[in-house]
């Protein structure tokens, strides 16, 4: 199983960030550098949902924003590690429309599970495979300073 070390001010703000935009699905980007077994996340930096008439159900970064993002993570010496998303009152569990929006080979991808406007659980999972055709997602173990948030639901 791949890791994700997620340092603690990232993951409140991540859980911030979908609590603030419950009812609807936060987005944003994780910057950091490939680690062993995984990723090291330095920062995350919010992007806005640009799925408007079905935020609640969808989230998509428009493309101009990932490029400022990617240029945001070089100007700070990083690298775009993955990417972050809510799941209002719903499960932290990937989707079949996730995986099939999701294109970054190689990356994190951050489900919060948020119930009734607060952050519920939080799961990670790697985009493995090497190409559109065989991608699937596959569960990362979360560290957290020192201690391990994974498994199943790891709760907030």
């Amino acid at each position: 199983m791949s890791v994700l070390r997620l340092p603690a001010g990232v993951y409140r703000a991540l859980c911030a960030h979908a609590e603030e935009c419950y009812p609807a699905e936060c987005c944003g980007a994780l910057f950091g550098r490939p680690a062993q077994r995984g990723w090291q996340i330095q920062a995350a930096l919010r992007a806005a949902n640009a799925s408007v008439d079905m935020a609640a159900m969808r989230y998509r970064i428009a493309p101009a924003e990932v490029a400022a993002l990617a240029r945001e993570a070089r100007r700070l010496g990083l690298e775009i590690a993955g990417f972050y998303h809510s799941h209002p009152d719903h499960a932290a569990q990937w989707s079949a429309t996730d995986l099939e929006e999701a294109h970054w080979i190689g990356c994190s991808y951050v489900i919060l599970s948020v119930e009734r406007g607060r952050a519920a659980a939080v799961r990670a999972f790697l985009l493995a495979g090497t190409r559109e055709e065989d991608k699937h997602f596959e569960e990362q173990q979360i560290v957290m300073e020192n201690f391990r948030i994974g498994g199943r639901s790891g709760s907030v």
